[in-house]
């Protein structure tokens, strides 16, 4: 086979510089805030809940020591 002469030609295109004004990352922030906020108000309270609640103490209001006992 004869070796061909021809030359091909590479193209490469750069992407032009992106004049983004950064709406991604003010999205993200909002998206951010939104979801702590929504952590803060239902998450902890729901984990709290979740805690054992342990032993339960009930001590009286007023406690009656009667000394004097009768026979």
């Amino acid at each position: 086979m004869a070796k061909s002469s021809e030359k091909t030609t590479t193209i490469i295109n750069n992407p032009s510089g992106d004049s983004g004004s950064g709406m991604g990352m003010v999205f993200g922030v909002i998206i951010l805030v939104v979801v702590g906020y929504l952590i803060w108000v239902y998450g902890i309270p729901a984990i709290q809940q979740m805690q054992s609640e342990g032993v339960q103490i009930n001590v009286p209001s007023s406690i009656d020591v009667n000394v004097n006992q009768t026979k």
